[in-house]
């Protein structure tokens, strides 16, 4: 058993503690000095994904808008020639 939880730890169970404390302290600290709080880097995470959600769909809407202003010349021009070269 012993063997399968350093295993997966990547070091032993004690030492793995060791580290999580120190680094947790170090982070706690630092959230601290700029008055960060758990909730806030949620909501961060939250904001981000929502603004890259947003922002793709209007890069889609901008495709679309791209899209249609080349229809509008293509397909007559393409329909014109179709027909010019259909009576041959």
């Amino acid at each position: 058993m012993s063997g399968k939880m350093t295993r997966f730890l990547g070091d032993t169970p004690g030492r793995t503690l060791v580290k999580l404390v120190v680094i947790s302290f170090i982070v706690g600290a630092v959230m601290s000095a700029f008055h960060w709080s758990p909730f806030d880097v949620v909501y961060a995470v939250r904001d981000f994904l929502m603004n890259v959600w947003n922002l793709g769909f209007a890069a889609l809407g901008r495709f679309g808008d791209y899209l249609i202003l080349g229809a509008v010349i293509v397909v007559p021009v393409f329909l014109v020639l179709r027909i010019l070269s259909y009576r041959r």
